[in-house]
């Protein structure tokens, strides 16, 4: 699976998780699963590119930080399967700290029953 974000690193298929994408960069690697990065491609198609671009760096510096992390959908039901070295972070603990956000306007219908 190639994200054209992360093309230019290491990528290693790991058999236990398939659906996940796993990169190494330095001495460290990070997987990404899909719900992860579908929620990043809506950040991309809100916000300018510059915006994209810290968020991509952001990723990026906060698995060379923490060596082991795996970017999930949802940190309550991760699809991934690591040992407990790994960190489980979710889009917007990588977006929050920016300050980049997107703005939640669904609501309930306007129909009762």
């Amino acid at each position: 699976m190639i994200y054209e974000e992360f093309k230019h690193l290491k990528e290693v298929k790991d058999n236990n998780n398939p659906f996940s994408a796993h990169y190494f960069i330095d001495d460290a690697d990070f997987y990404i699963e899909p719900v992860f990065y579908t929620q990043l491609k809506g950040f991309k198609d809100r916000h300018p590119i510059e915006s994209y671009n810290r968020i991509i760096e952001r990723i990026i510096e906060v698995a060379k930080k923490n060596k082991k992390v795996v970017f999930v959908g949802n940190f309550e039901y991760p699809q991934t399967e690591v040992d407990d070295s790994y960190i489980f972070l979710e889009i917007t603990d990588i977006t929050d700290p920016l300050k980049i956000f997107v703005e939640d306007k669904s609501r309930g219908s306007d129909y009762g029953d």
